[in-house]
């Protein structure tokens, strides 16, 4: 993704989200996120997008085999999750004290 300036996104590393699409769409399973790809637009969600690796034996790997692990989804595809709503959210910031704040448009707490 090419930019002139970083975009902003509203998910972090180690919040709880929901898949809003896709094949492992599930609105009422809160899943935590491992990691947020910030010039990609991409997330990676626990338990989520699961592809299987073929590795080769290598010196650290010396059986090789099959991996499965969690492969990148767009940010678009999930959506927050408030605890207090027990539902999907969207978000809003504010500032406080100089730092912006995070927002639950359904609740209206702090995320």
């Amino acid at each position: 993704m090419k930019a002139r300036f970083k975009p902003k996104f509203s998910i972090r590393k180690g919040d709880s989200v929901v898949v809003i699409t896709g094949d492992d769409k599930d609105l009422t399973k809160p899943r935590l996120v491992k990691e947020v790809l910030i010039d990609k637009a991409k997330v990676v969600v626990e338990g989520v997008n699961i592809i299987t690796k073929h590795t080769k034996p290598s010196a650290q790997n010396t059986k090789g085999g099959i991996i499965k692990k969690e492969a990148p989804i767009h940010i678009s595809n999930v959506m927050l999750w408030d605890a207090k709503a027990k539902a999907p959210v969207k978000v809003k910031r504010e500032r406080e004290n100089g730092k912006s704040v995070r927002i639950s448009k359904k609740s209206g707490e702090k995320i």
